[in-house]
């Protein structure tokens, strides 16, 4: 009982410095046996280099990071290498390789057991202590059912059955993120650190994720932008802020509240430091050169050097109320499709859709990764062909937000700039109110679009999309990049336009009271529900993944035989190995910039080293340094680009 209640992991004192600049500031804090953490705070703010650190990937400046011996931790970085030598299934099989070892250890020890006669001796004993421990260790990781779980979590993660024998190569980058998580959750690490795991994660996958974390025995630190995954999964809330951290014993929504608490205490005491530091410094200056208040004033500059300075984070900019200009009325039904069908050679994405938007309707498009959500759109926007009809109502104007918009942008302008070429009427006055609001407020505003990251730009392209009077408002994945409070901000907006809206998302927060009709992408159909997100999921009893593929293999294999099904299993198959000839060219195109992308990685990572250590004092080196961040969010770009067309050319990939 007493190990129950201690730390498996104590943080004490820890400082981090990057070229003289503090990210962190003597913080402590404890993680205990079950804890379900979400680390949060803004972007910067130190959580990807907090799970390096505690995970043992990054030192800190100064400070430690206790943890016993034997502590198993798995790490999930944003981005990784991943292998592509074996198949899916003996990719993930690798997860069991440690109790393969654990067990080889075991035999080895027992053997020399069996050589020793010094039964007295303390070493003898030690060494009955170790094969017990690890014959304990042995029997909480063995399990009969390795294979039965691999294949658990391989479907609660998106794959089919059909994907276990196939090659990792011939995934896109998303889906070998899943390979590398699936092999991670199988190892059952004592703490498990993941950093935005959702990123690459369909609705379906990420609420299968969120039943096996809550179930998860050891520990879990969370860093995601997604609300709802987020609560669902975590009961203690970790803020780092300003280099210090506070620490919520209570999940996100509520910690939400606990912090406009604090933060308006700490506004409160801030304001009132700045009006005894501005009497102070007022007093000084009148008196100054006068000799009879020489004391005094020598007094009140002491007293002023004493002063612990408060500061407080940037002002809390989520209650701002955006609105879309008004929307120009539309005809009634701003989008009737008739029969729509898309198909890639011999693959079909999807037939048979049918369906009406009226106006002033926000709608979901929802479904796993590859059903067809953004072809769809696509088709509606008319940038690809398709069969069948689709019609666009009278006096439709289109607003589009795809995955690739921030390459629209003009990157020779400032932040600024952008913004204002298209804002229009009092909109103009509230411009710096605006920048603010989605975080380039100050001297972020004046900076170039080609210096900004792609989180960045995506923000800008959906701020100035925020500004355009369409009525019809089309959002492919649009809280990719957002955090939390300016997905709100967004959200709010959306609520309160007066036109019609369909969002392609996976962010259950964010559709939540947003839309009243989902659309639900799969098996080659789409099928219309009149409900909320919630409604949807609750109907379909989307639980877990599981379910859905119990509720859906029925149907599918209705009215045939085995011998039907093994040779439709055989026909799937030369279908994939025709598809696989096809997709090479655009393979090798994603394997080559992924290539590129750790060459850069390594190369940051090398002269960071070097500028922490302090061991160049070569100028050059921070312009390698700017030219190699600047190249990597290029070849990121580009590498998203090739997946996505890659995903186009198979979207099951």
């Amino acid at each position: 009982m007493q190990n129950e209640i201690l730390p498996m992991i104590s943080i004490q004192n820890l400082k981090v410095e990057f070229s003289s600049k503090p990210l962190f500031d003597n913080i402590s804090y404890v993680i205990n046996k079950r804890d379900k953490i979400a680390l949060v705070g803004k972007n910067g703010a130190g959580k990807s280099t907090m799970l390096k650190i505690i995970a043992g990937l990054q030192a800190p400046t100064s400070g430690t990071v206790s943890k016993p011996a034997d502590l198993t931790i798995g790490y999930l970085p944003q981005q990784m290498r991943l292998a592509d030598e074996t198949t899916l299934r003996a990719e993930v099989s690798k997860a069991f390789d440690h109790v393969k070892m654990l067990d080889e250890e075991l035999t080895w020890l027992n053997q020399l057991l069996a050589e020793r006669t010094d039964y007295e001796s303390e070493s003898y004993q030690k060494l009955i202590d170790e094969i017990s421990h690890k014959n304990d260790q042995l029997a909480l990781l063995r399990s009969d059912n390795n294979e039965a779980e691999l294949e658990k979590t391989l479907i609660g993660l998106g794959f089919e059955r059909s994907d276990f024998e196939r090659p990792t190569s011939e995934f896109s980058g998303g889906w070998r993120m899943r390979v590398e998580l699936a092999k991670l959750l199988l190892t059952k690490p004592d703490v498990l650190l993941l950093d935005e795991p959702t990123n690459h994660l369909d609705i379906d996958s990420i609420q299968w994720l969120e039943t096996f974390l809550k179930n998860h025995s050891g520990a879990v630190v969370l860093v995601s932008h997604d609300r709802a995954f987020i609560d669902n999964v975590t009961s203690r809330t970790i803020e780092i802020s300003l280099g210090k951290i506070y620490d919520y014993n209570v999940n996100y929504s509520h910690f939400v509240e606990l912090r406009k608490e604090r933060l308006e205490q700490q506004m409160r005491a801030y304001e009132n430091q700045q009006k005894l530091i501005h009497d102070t410094e007022d007093f000084i200056e009148k008196f100054r050169y006068k000799a009879t208040k020489a004391v005094q004033v020598q007094s009140r500059i002491k007293q002023l050097e004493k002063i612990e300075r408060i500061e407080v984070d940037q002002v809390d900019t989520s209650h701002l109320r955006l609105k879309f200009p008004p929307a120009p009325r539309s005809g009634d039904y701003p989008v009737i499709a008739e029969d729509v069908a898309k198909n890639y050679g011999d693959l079909q994405v999807f037939k048979g859709v049918t369906f009406t938007i009226k106006r002033g309707e926000k709608v979901a498009f929802v479904g796993k990764n590859g059903a067809g959500k953004s072809t769809l759109v696509k088709c509606i926007m008319n940038e690809i062909p398709f069969d069948g009809s689709l019609k666009i109502g009278h006096n439709v104007k289109i607003g589009y937000f795809a995955q690739n918009q921030a390459q629209l942008l003009d990157e020779d302008i400032t932040v600024y700039d952008t913004i204002d070429y298209v804002a229009t009427g009092d909109m103009r006055t509230r411009i710096n109110d605006l920048l603010g609001a989605f975080m380039f407020g100050g001297e972020e505003s004046e900076k170039k679009v080609k210096v900004l990251s792609g989180g960045e730009k995506s923000r800008l392209a959906m701020m100035r999309l925020l500004l355009q009077p369409v009525n019809l408002l089309i959002m492919d994945e649009p809280t990719n990049h957002l955090d939390m409070r300016t997905k709100d901000i967004l959200k709010n907006a959306i609520k309160s336009f007066d036109g019609t809206v369909i969002v392609v998302s996976h962010d259950r927060d964010f559709l939540d009271g947003l839309v009243e009709k989902v659309y639900e992408f799969g098996g080659g159909k789409v099928r219309e529900h009149l409900c909320g997100i919630y409604e949807f999921l609750e109907s379909k009893k989307l639980a877990s993944l599981a379910e859905l593929e119990r509720k859906e293999k029925p149907q599918i294999a209705e009215g045939k035989s085995e011998v039907q099904e093994v040779k439709q299993s055989k026909l799937d198959y030369m279908e994939q190995k025709e598809q696989s000839r096809r997709l090479k060219q655009a393979q090798k195109r994603v394997s080559t910039l992924e290539n590129r992308i750790n060459e850069l990685e390594n190369e940051i990572k090398d002269i960071e080293e070097k500028l922490s250590a302090g061991a160049c004092n070569d100028p050059e080196i921070y312009s390698r340094h700017a030219r190699c961040t600047e190249e990597l969010e290029a070849t990121m770009q580009e590498w998203e680009e090739a997946s996505e067309e890659l995903e186009l050319i198979n979207p099951q990939l």
